[in-house]
């Protein structure tokens, strides 16, 4: 743990050409956006090492996997999430976004519990859990299905003053794949009862070509959004470095043309790698400040 510790202290001279002195200025003076990025590469490091980290990358938080096999597991959330918000505060950094396994009302997902707790703290906004069709059974008749799943989980999350959004994921079965489908459900709310986590990265692997016609079409319900990149490896969509793949920088400036105000996330999912080792935590560190640099690039942040 002191190792560690000591690497986080210590990192502007561990990082040679990345070293802190030439990381991008994102002070929170010099853009709209609250910044965090997704920690579940970090699974394992203490909540201090996690706000170290964050708080050395120029952070404003962090977005936190909070549901099972995450930093906190339901069953402790009562007595662990207020030691990992403490850790973040004593770096002046918030949880921007709790990344939860929650899309229902149940007793099975701890849903009260966990949403009460977090909001008691602090916390604004929470990333529900997916859903999926069966593709043996006709679509539409499932999406109404989640209707009241919905209305309930918005009804509590309004009560509790936490706003619960919903990421577009890609693949064959995820409803929000084609966007249209959770759409339909989410125009009936404002966009402080429900909104999207927009997440270019399966928008573009989902969309191609229309990915625009997707963003403009939700834009109103952006509660967060992602940047992340990819590459095709054969038929397969691989996660890459920002900048490196498919992603396009346009959809940086549709953001900023939009005035969009709200927190961005980015997502270093592609690092492999147990954080708990120094060297690869240094791979890292090295691979969030070139992350961050092409952001800001695209961004326009001085």
């Amino acid at each position: 743990m002191q190792d560690r510790r000591s690497f986080l202290k210590n990192a502007a001279l561990i990082g040679g050409s990345l070293a802190l002195s030439s990381t991008p200025a994102l002070a929170a003076k010099a853009r709209p956006n609250k910044l965090c990025f997704f920690t579940k590469h970090l699974q394992g490091l203490s909540y201090d090492d996690i706000a170290s980290l964050a708080a050395e990358m120029g952070m404003d938080g962090i977005e936190a996997p909070i549901r099972p096999k995450g930093h906190v597991e339901p069953e402790a959330i009562e007595t662990e999430l207020p030691k990992f918000v403490e850790a973040l505060k004593k770096q002046g950094l918030e949880l921007t976004i709790m990344t939860s396994g929650i899309n229902e009302v149940s007793a099975e997902q701890h849903t009260e519990k966990v949403l009460r707790t977090a909001a008691a703290l602090g916390v604004k906004r929470y990333r529900m859990n997916y859903f999926k069709y069966d593709l043996t059974q006709p679509i539409w008749p499932q999406l109404q299905e989640i209707k009241p799943k919905i209305k309930d989980l918005v009804q509590l999350s309004s009560e509790l003053g936490i706003q619960p959004l919903f990421q577009n994921h890609s693949g064959k079965d995820y409803v929000a794949a084609p966007i249209w489908d959770m759409y339909s459900i989410m125009r009936e709310y404002t966009p402080a009862q429900f909104a999207f986590v927009f997440d270019i990265f399966h928008a573009t692997l989902e969309g191609g070509y229309s990915w625009p016609m997707n963003a403009k079409l939700t834009e109103g319900h952006w509660g967060s959004v992602y940047f992340k990149d990819f590459q095709w490896k054969g038929r397969k969509a691989e996660g890459c470095p920002l900048g490196q793949g498919q992603v396009s920088p346009d959809f940086a400036k549709m953001v900023v043309k939009n005035g969009y105000s709200g927190p961005i996330s980015l997502h270093v999912e592609y690092l492999k790698g147990d954080a708990k080792s120094p060297a690869v935590l240094k791979e890292f560190r090295e691979a969030h400040l070139r992350d961050l640099k092409v952001l800001k690039e695209w961004m326009g942040w001085s």
